[in-house]
């Protein structure tokens, strides 16, 4: 970058180049190994292009705020998280059977073509798709190695990968583990506190400091800050799972509900509920093919209890815990706005 003014979208086709460029040779020399590969080795690539880049944006400025310089090594460190996040998002998609993401197939959906006159094909094409996922994770390390940035420097961040990968994992067998129980606004904070928020932005954060040398001090306040606005970016993400619009999120919006999902805006609701909306409610959650009316009904008995406005008041309310905290690091000025600006896009956004 020519100066230290933030401008999203230049580092957004910096990440999208090194992502692009990385996969197309992996999925090139996967699919060298036998032309069967193909459709599997297309979905790798399929997984990297889109995406807002808001993990790799927090490495870097994990990086930055220690006041280390700007380098296409630590781009290519930082696009590194952003193949962690495929990986969960295949696995995630697996997990739930959403049909869906950035408007198009899944992976499991989108493989079944390449088994599709073989004994049992969906069962073998969400196979295939956990295969994609565990090779992303792989990768996404093979990328944060290969960096470019000093072997020290590497060395200082790698054992965060594993906490990182480990909350990651815990959070989402705790999904897996929790749905379909009484709702509980706790138990789903903690789910989302560990399935997203942590890997979203707390340990981007860290890593990227880690790799700069950070102090216990300012590690300190990268979690205080990183923590409380990665559960507001899941908030958000949950309201758009029912409240948003499809054309935009690029998902259907009828996961959370045919998945009873253990979210805070189903927690929220039920706590809310009286007796007779907590009937209606145990009648169409869980469907397995919610129709449109069905759906309608969850959301006016959601506005009517006011949920989505008490998860309104969560997502505020740890925005403002998160920049003030940002607010009493001791960091550049440049990092200091670039932090603010990355808390309003993760928690204030359409998709």
């Amino acid at each position: 970058m020519a100066s230290d003014r933030w401008e999203p979208a230049a580092f957004k086709t910096r990440v999208d180049e090194v992502l692009h460029r990385f996969v197309a040779q992996e999925a090139d020399q996967f699919a060298a190994i036998d032309p069967l590969l193909g459709p599997v080795a297309e979905q790798l690539e399929m997984t990297v292009a889109d995406g807002k880049r808001l993990r790799a944006a927090f490495c870097y400025w994990g990086w930055r705020a220690v006041g280390q310089p700007d380098s296409d090594a630590l781009v290519r460190a930082a696009a590194s998280m952003e193949l962690v996040h495929a990986a969960a998002v295949v696995h995630d998609d697996l997990i739930d059977d959403s049909p869906l993401r950035h408007g198009r197939p899944t992976a499991h959906i989108a493989l079944r073509g390449a088994v599709r006159r073989r004994p049992r094909a969906d069962a073998a094409a969400r196979s295939l798709a956990m295969l994609v996922g565990d090779l992303l994770m792989a990768l996404a390390g093979q990328l944060f190695a290969t960096s470019g940035l000093p072997a020290a420097y590497l060395a200082r961040a790698r054992p965060l990968w594993s906490v990182m990968a480990r909350e990651l994992i815990a959070g989402e067998c705790l999904e897996i583990l929790r749905t379909g129980a009484g709702p509980d606004t706790t138990t789903s904070l903690k789910v989302i506190r560990y399935k997203t928020a942590k890997y979203t932005v707390e340990q981007p954060l860290l890593i990227g400091g880690a790799l700069a040398g950070a102090g216990a001090q300012l590690r300190e306040g990268y979690s205080a800050y990183g923590l409380p606005l990665g559960e507001a970016f899941q908030l958000r993400d949950d309201l758009l799972g029912l409240f948003g619009d499809p054309e935009r999120t690029g998902k259907a919006d009828t996961d959370d509900v045919r998945g009873h999902r253990p979210t805070a805006l189903l927690a929220e609701t039920w706590r809310l509920a009286g007796h007779e909306d907590r009937e209606q409610l145990r009648g169409l959650l869980g469907r397995r093919s919610p129709d449109a009316d069905a759906l309608d009904t969850v959301r006016e008995v959601m506005r009517r209890l006011k949920a989505p406005d008490r998860i309104e008041d969560m997502i505020g309310a740890r925005v403002r815990e998160a920049l003030g905290a940002l607010h009493e690091l001791d960091v550049p000025a440049h990092a200091s706005s670039a932090l603010t600006t990355l808390a309003q896009s993760a928690s204030d956004r359409l998709s």
